[in-house]
């Protein structure tokens, strides 16, 4: 798992603070109105999503999404990466041909500090929430031959 930002060891206490009090001003929503743009969906939080939360937390955001014909669970929400990442026995379960894989040569980097080359990349119609505040988007996908508790990185 990739973790960044609070969590590092050595964090002064002044950034702690501000950081808490950040966190605490979150204000949850109890309802979720009607979307005026079913393109540009807005994410909305409710007290039950919160129940479970510790403050402060940095928990990662993991969700499922329809990747083509198939449901996709244990999505792993990472808006630091430079590249959306679909692990090679999660492609392989999808039952898509390599002979859609475009090939490419440049490594990723970041992978415990390796460098790791992938097996091409293949382009995927992805869609993400449910009828009729959903939205879908083809994006790209790097299949990268690792092990990993996630199916894909986004």
């Amino acid at each position: 798992m990739i973790v960044e930002g609070t969590a590092l060891v050595g964090l002064l206490k002044k950034a702690r603070k501000t950081y808490l009090r950040m966190v605490q001003n979150i204000q949850l929503t109890g309802s979720v109105h009607k979307m005026a743009r079913i393109d540009n969906p807005l994410i909305r939080f409710s007290e039950e999503d919160a129940r479970r939360l510790h403050h402060p937390h940095d928990d990662a955001l993991v969700v499922s999404i329809q990747a083509g014909d198939y449901n996709m669970h244990r999505v792993l929400v990472k808006n630091g990466s430079s590249a959306n990442i679909l692990y090679y026995p999660t492609f392989q379960q999808m039952r898509i041909g390599r002979e859609r894989l475009v090939p490419t040569n440049t490594p990723l980097i970041g992978f415990g500090g390796t460098r790791v080359f992938s097996l091409g990349v293949v382009i995927l119609a992805i869609i993400v929430g449910d009828y009729p505040q959903q939205i879908t988007k083809n994006v790209t996908f790097l299949i990268v031959d690792c092990s990993s508790a996630y199916n894909t990185i986004i």
